[in-house]
């Protein structure tokens, strides 16, 4: 190979793009008992934060593009996990809001975080919190140059 740059181990790309679908298939166990998909498990995690989003304010939160959230958004409405209605404020702005089944759900959620951190061999009690922070410090930084240039 002549170009060196284009090696698999010289992308900076491609351990983000392993360890996401490492950490998807960690949580797999969890959602499957749950009967949800990742992407609406992230759903769920900002509505549970938030309580009432518009779909563009999921969008924004998710990096995701309305296209992608709507029909996730549908299934998730057709599963009973959410409502999606019209906002008072303005007609044109769909608002979504957790069913009490979606509500309930987050108490059988609650422990996710700690049982993924068990399968990856990490004490809860004993990890590094500092070690963490930086690391998720470090991945937003990049996050947020990468919404930067589009």
């Amino acid at each position: 190979m002549t170009h060196e740059q284009l090696k698999l181990e010289n992308q900076l790309c491609f351990p983000f793009y392993a360890t996401s679908r490492l950490i998807i298939r960690a949580y797999q166990e969890d959602l499957d008992a749950l009967g949800i998909t990742y992407p609406q498990y992230l759903v769920m995690l900002v509505m549970w934060e938030h309580g009432e989003l518009s779909v563009i304010e999921i969008g924004e939160k998710l990096i995701l593009n309305t296209n992608t959230v709507t029909p996730l958004l549908k299934r998730m409405e057709t599963m009973g996990l959410i409502t999606r209605i019209q906002s008072a404020a303005d007609q044109r702005k769909v608002m979504i809001r957790l069913t009490e089944q979606g509500k309930e759900m987050e108490k059988q959620a609650a422990e996710i975080p700690f049982r993924l951190l068990k399968r990856m061999n990490i004490d809860p009690d004993k990890a590094n919190p500092e070690e963490i922070i930086r690391l998720k410090s470090q991945l937003n930084r990049l996050i947020d140059l990468l919404k930067s240039i589009g």
